[in-house]
């Protein structure tokens, strides 16, 4: 097959971290092409979706004493070349967020892929109206209570009735801008002001979820099915438990309860075309739904000596033969 990744400037990709390098890998040692491009450089010509790309090798990263050791360099890149995207078997956008305009007009250049050739992961629309924080207010049996408001007293009533809060942007990554909130907090006024542009963009406030301290668990889930899963712990420092502000990870299974959580939400992704998706779980909540470049791969083949890539690489090429 030849498998084309969208993602962000491959030089500033942590291998030994990085789940689209870790799918990357994968797909390369089961015999396939691996082919790399950007947001920016996808065009649409002639009514089709084109892409200037370069073809990939990788060094795979090897596991010593318990810790991911990546070659310098790690990759080669061939020439480039503008290509059709209806010559790839599959295309991965797999471009961090924010989910901004580049982000969104590069969904739309994807919509031109002849899908009766080319396997898009995610789907373009899918991930258009899936904002990851949004997305799981439907699964009203699986979220903590939540409300989404640009209200700076509908919030104060909120917070006030259920103690303490977590508020969060709509838009950002990596647990950037979430805030803790407890009544009576002589920052309230302005936490709002900040995290609503002045009352013109609405924010997500849950009430807070004392498990959290135990901490905030990533499941991977390929087609809606979960196929791992890792813990992850604050810093200490930090309340927040996301890996990108310092916390740790530690190994984990799937509970009855968050299967039941994976259960409710597949039918919905399969359906949105959601094939690739990282759910973050609190105590037996849904709190997130990552469908732009979810990760955990790496902590998660590292802790339990899987090889999830092999999985979601394999799932492709079954897929397309069907």
């Amino acid at each position: 097959m030849k498998l084309a990744f969208i993602i962000d400037p491959i030089h500033q990709l942590d291998p030994c971290h990085d789940t689209s390098v870790a799918l990357m890998e994968a797909a390369q040692i089961l015999g396939h092409e691996i082919w790399v491009t950007q947001a920016n450089l996808l065009s649409v010509v002639d009514s089709k979706a084109w892409a200037t790309l370069q073809q990939v090798e990788l060094i795979p990263v090897q596991l010593v004493e318990g810790r991911w050791i990546a070659a310098n360099p790690w990759y080669k890149l061939s020439a480039s070349s503008f290509t059709s995207l209806d010559a790839m078997d599959a295309v991965f956008m797999r471009t961090d967020p924010p989910v901004n305009d580049s982000y969104l007009y590069a969904t739309y250049v994807l919509d031109y892929i002849d899908l009766n050739k080319t396997l898009v992961v995610n789907s373009p629309s899918g991930i258009r109206g899936a904002n990851e924080k949004m997305y799981a207010l439907q699964f009203t049996n699986a979220i903590p209570e939540t409300i989404v408001s640009a209200d700076k007293d509908f919030i104060r009533q909120f917070l006030e009735a259920k103690g303490a809060a977590i508020i969060k942007p709509l838009g950002n990554k990596a647990g950037e801008g979430i805030l803790f909130l407890e009544p009576g907090d002589r920052n309230f006024n302005s936490i709002v002001e900040l995290s609503t542009l002045r009352g013109r963009l609405p924010v997500m406030v849950q009430t807070y979820l004392p498990k959290a301290k135990e901490g905030d668990k990533r499941i991977i889930l390929l087609n809606g099915e979960p196929i791992g899963a890792l813990n992850r712990l604050s810093s200490g420092s930090d309340f927040r438990n996301n890996m990108a502000t310092g916390g740790t990870v530690a190994q984990t299974t799937i509970t009855p309860r968050e299967y039941e959580i994976c259960t409710e939400l597949a039918d919905t992704l399969r359906q949105d075309g959601l094939i690739f998706v990282g759910i973050d779980v609190i105590g037996g909540y849904l709190t997130e739904v990552n469908v732009t470049s979810p990760t955990g791969i790496r902590e998660i083949d590292r802790l339990d000596g899987t090889r999830l890539g092999d999985q979601v690489i394999s799932w492709i090429e079954q897929t397309l033969k069907n």
